[in-house]
């Protein structure tokens, strides 16, 4: 295929008449989807503007706010930080599993919070860099849909305070019935770490176009989303060995989301962000997972394909 040469033409279809749309709906999912090839402009959209809920995207804009501090001196990445064993936020992967003092650089919880997700080392660099001096980060960009309200810790206690169980082991059972979900504020968008899928593109263009921060601070950003772990969604869609996908998933009850970057050996860039939220309440939807990366791969087509 071909990389398509209009510059600036924009693609938002009526949901009815959408192919991934389609694609959404036979996954028994809603879709937000914004696609953007980062050196033209030309974009493919659904429900491009709409708020949706962040989850764990939300720590893009996050290590972005504690590489641009080290940038002004107010830390050395690799200054080391004790983390101890107890009282960890919860998680199932990296320190917020892991049972033990730790002692890591900032960097390195970096590392840990982009590449499996863990939410210990989200909570102890949000603490160190702030969550207003993010907020101010996004205002500065022009991200004003964009809002970091909630650290991890306070996100999942609100799942289990509006699920009603004691333990945060009981969340995950507890959220198999619809009316629980129904209740859970860190579903809503007006609550929760919120921003829309364009806000996202952007905010993935300026990373790779090196204006979100100094060029190293990018460079350092990019390395580490090509780190992630997860292939099941965004990179699903482009299983190429001369296709890189770089990205930053996010889960929460009944929502899968993914924001990330797709490369093409012929030098094509795409931002691409999805946000699902599933109808159904199961905690394993394989079908869901596999839409983002079918729903991203139909996008990119119409840019690289002349129509």
């Amino acid at each position: 295929m071909t990389r398509g040469t209009t510059r600036g033409t924009t693609r938002d279809m009526s949901p009815g008449m959408n192919p991934m749309e389609r694609v959404f709906r036979s996954a028994g999912v809603m879709g937000w989807l914004h696609v953007v090839d980062i050196d033209d402009g030309r974009e493919v959209g659904l429900r491009a503007d709409e708020p949706v809920v962040l989850a764990s995207v939300f720590k893009v804009a996050l290590v972005l706010e504690l590489h641009r501090q080290a940038e002004r001196g107010l830390f050395d990445l690799t200054e080391r930080v004790r983390v101890p064993g107890a009282d960890r936020t919860g998680g199932g992967t990296g320190l917020a599993a892991m049972l033990d003092d730790a002692t890591l650089s900032l960097r390195d919880l970096a590392y840990l919070m982009m590449a499996v997700s863990d939410n210990t080392a989200a909570d102890v660099l949000l603490a160190r860099v702030g969550r207003e001096a993010v907020n101010t980060l996004l205002d500065g960009l022009g991200l004003t849909a964009t809002r970091v309200t909630q650290d991890c810790r306070e996100m999942l206690t609100s799942l289990r305070v509006d699920a009603g169980v004691a333990d945060q082991s009981d969340v995950n059972q507890a959220c198999t019935d619809p009316e629980v979900v129904a209740r859970l504020s860190a579903l809503d968008p007006a609550v929760a770490n919120r921003s829309t899928p364009r806000e996202m593109t952007r905010l993935l263009s300026m990373i790779w176009r090196d204006e979100a921060a100094g060029a190293a601070s990018c460079a350092a950003i990019r390395r580490l989303m090509a780190l992630q772990v997860w292939p099941h969604r965004l990179a699903s869609g482009f299983p190429f060995d001369d296709v890189a996908v770089s990205g930053k998933t996010g889960t929460l009850p009944t929502l899968r989301n993914e924001i990330g970057v797709v490369e093409y050996p012929d030098g094509g860039r795409y931002a691409v962000a999805v946000f699902t939220r599933s109808y159904g309440t199961a905690q394993n939807q394989p079908r869901a997972d596999a839409a983002i990366g079918t729903a991203a791969r139909m996008a990119i087509d119409q840019l690289r394909t002349h129509i």
